[in-house]
């Protein structure tokens, strides 16, 4: 195993070998003749380290821990994206919840997909609705119906069991989630035949209505399963993955196959750091996405079965197909098969998952036919124009968001290679410099992003800017090539003017301003004119628009959680943790205005004093009188 460290001490890729000797010659040789990304990833290089295991399988493990611990950026990474929906039953609550879900597991949470698209959860879940009649409205609805003693829409139309307005216990609703579960689980058949017996009873007993609504029910059933086609009779649970790609990129797709049943569909387009063929991608692949569906299967309380199937399908086999299978077999905890689909329903798949990927494929080169070349060309003008030593493959923006001087925020957002790293984005709660203005706003930014910086690399250790404890990268460890600055001459000198302070002499800063997309630099009279076309303002341009998104997100949301507390400043001895956890439990400050003092002395950190106060407060009269009438 081995890794490679940029200047900074920074890993940017990782990888196995059986002989380090000749790795590492091939990726030494001729510059001209090696793969783009391979070049870039040499020329960054600065250092290498290796590590000697025992076997094959420790080593794919290795692998594994690593890009998931550095975050290499010359790896290839195969990230679940927000385009893949999910349906997520929150069996961690009393009345669990069924709603589309995006994002990171949560625990005590059961996942079922994914899907292709929204729309596809939303649809099914009308349709099983009738016969599982579960909630799906959010904690803040529930609690408002709550309150009020009447159900939504749905509870009216039967499809929910209205557990808000006690129709149900939440033993009974917790039934029939776990029933919906079963259902979407694969026990199709226990189901139906439940609800023809029903049918058929209710019908000799002659109620006939009871019996219509069980036809209804099995209906609807009946057109949920159709919706995920029976490929193998046999009850397959196999993953069928298949590859498209060129020299630079490549494209997967897989299709989850679990009871015979389609049940869900992924894909990714990923860059490649060096040269791959199939049985490459097909080891990076089942490495990293094996490895990630089993580490997130541990954080979750709730037995959903094994990560990996019985049989995963590929293509073609790498050359450590044994030691995959054996690692494979130790994540599901039973024998697994890894192979190549020869004849029968499962090459025929197997052809259908590639024509997938290869549509994908193509509809991806179609929308970025020009995106590599367009930000490479960005950052070399960038170079050019600003008269840099190098290429600002990291590239940091830092902008400002107030109205009129209240609430005033920054953020700070990270471009690597030309786009978005949102993992390291960055904001700031200003107080200092808040009431001097912009220009000392920024400074305030600079010097505590960039003191946070020094103290990390500066701290002795033989891996400067990784946690000692972890190995993980520090928060501010890296330091960008260039630093943008949203604003004109002053708010780049300002910037200028501390790192200068601070001793850092090695970052390029710019102000990019509004009105007339000028380029400043610090302390010139003029400021830089970029042609309008280029692919350099154009990055500029991206930059500092995000940035501008992510401070007004941040200051939207301190200026909502101020507003919604501001009825309750004049309450004597009350923080903001504790006004913001009576709107929380109330729901709005109308609700808090209604309620008793016993309720409010009810929520935790509040006694009887300070409810009579916030009563008081609130109805705008002597906290005498409203405790009497409030406790009335």
């Amino acid at each position: 195993m081995y890794k490679f460290r940029d200047a900074t001490k920074r890993v940017i890729y990782v990888g196995k070998a059986k002989s380090l000797r000749s790795r590492l010659n091939s990726y030494f040789a001729d510059l001209s003749g090696l793969h783009p990304r391979t070049r870039q990833m040499v020329t960054t290089a600065a250092s290498v380290e290796w590590t000697v295991v025992t076997t094959e399988v420790e080593a794919l493990q290795l692998e594994y821990n690593w890009i998931k611990e550095f975050d290499p950026r010359f790896n290839v990474r195969y990230r679940d994206d927000k385009s893949y929906p999910v349906l997520a039953v929150t069996l961690n609550e009393e009345f669990p919840r069924l709603h589309v879900y995006r994002g990171a597991r949560r625990k005590g949470v059961r996942y079922f997909g994914p899907y292709s698209h929204a729309w596809a959860i939303r649809e099914t879940l009308d349709l099983l609705l009738r016969v599982f009649p579960a909630r799906t409205c959010s904690a803040g609805v529930f609690r408002r119906h709550g309150q009020i003693g009447r159900p939504c829409l749905l509870g009216y139309i039967d499809k929910c069991s209205a557990p808000c307005v006690g129709r149900v216990s939440a033993e009974e609703h917790r039934d029939i989630v776990e029933d919906f579960c079963d259902f979407l689980a694969g026990k199709t058949d226990v189901m139906i035949k439940r609800l023809e017996t029903e049918m058929a009873n209710a019908a000799e007993e002659l109620e006939f209505e009871r019996a219509a609504r069980l036809r209804d029910d099995l209906g609807a059933l009946r057109r949920a399963m159709e919706k995920q086609a029976v490929v193998f009779g046999d009850g397959t649970d196999a993953d069928v993955v298949a590859f498209a790609h060129d020299e630079l990129e490549a494209a997967v797709q897989v299709f989850h196959v679990r009871g015979g049943r389609v049940r869900g569909q992924r894909g990714w387009v990923i860059d490649k750091a060096e040269e791959m063929d199939v049985p490459a991608l097909v080891d990076h692949f089942i490495t990293q996405f094996y490895g990630e569906q089993a580490e997130l299967d541990a954080r979750d309380d709730v037995d959903s079965g094994p990560v990996v199937p019985r049989e995963v399908l590929v293509p073609e086999l790498p050359a450590d197909a044994d030691a995959l299978t054996e690692w494979l077999s130790g994540l599901r905890g039973s024998k697994v098969q890894l192979r190549v689909p020869q004849r029968g329903d499962k090459k025929a798949l197997a052809e259908t998952v590639e024509r997938n990927a290869g549509e994908a494929f193509t509809q991806h080169k179609l929308r970025r036919a020009g995106d590599l070349t367009a930000r490479s060309a960005a950052l070399t003008e960038l170079q050019e124009f600003l008269g840099l030593d190098t290429a600002p493959l990291r590239i940091e923006c830092i902008d400002i968001s107030h109205i009129q001087g209240s609430d005033v925020v920054a953020s700070l957002v990270v471009f690597e290679d030309g786009l978005a790293r949102k993992s390291e984005y960055r904001r700031f709660a200003l107080r200092e410099a808040a009431e001097e203005g912009d220009v000392a706003s920024i400074a305030e930014v600079v010097r505590r992003r960039f003191y946070r910086y020094l103290k990390e690399t500066a701290e002795e250790s033989s891996k400067p800017g990784l946690d000692p404890e972890t190995g993980r990268p520090k928060k501010f460890a890296y330091p960008p090539n260039l630093l943008v600055v949203d604003g004109a001459g002053p708010q780049a000198t300002a910037a200028a003017d501390v790192l200068a302070e601070l001793g850092i002499t090695d970052i390029a800063v710019v102000g990019l301003a509004k009105r007339l997309e000028e380029v400043w630099l610090p302390a010139d009279p003029d400021p830089v004119i970029l042609p309008r076309t280029s692919e350099a303002l154009y990055l500029l341009q991206r930059l500092r628009d995000e940035a501008h998104r992510f401070a007004i997100t941040y200051h939207r949301e301190k200026r909502s959680k101020r507003l919604q507390t501001s009825e309750l400043d004049s309450v004597p001895g009350l923080g903001q943790a504790r006004r913001t956890a009576l709107i929380k439990h109330f729901g709005s400050v109308k609700k808090l205005k209604q309620a008793r003092i016993e309720e409010i002395e009810a929520v935790p950190g509040f006694g009887r004093r300070t409810a009579e106060a916030v009563v008081a407060a609130l109805a705008g009269e002597s906290g005498a009188s409203n405790g009497t009438q409030a406790g009335e």
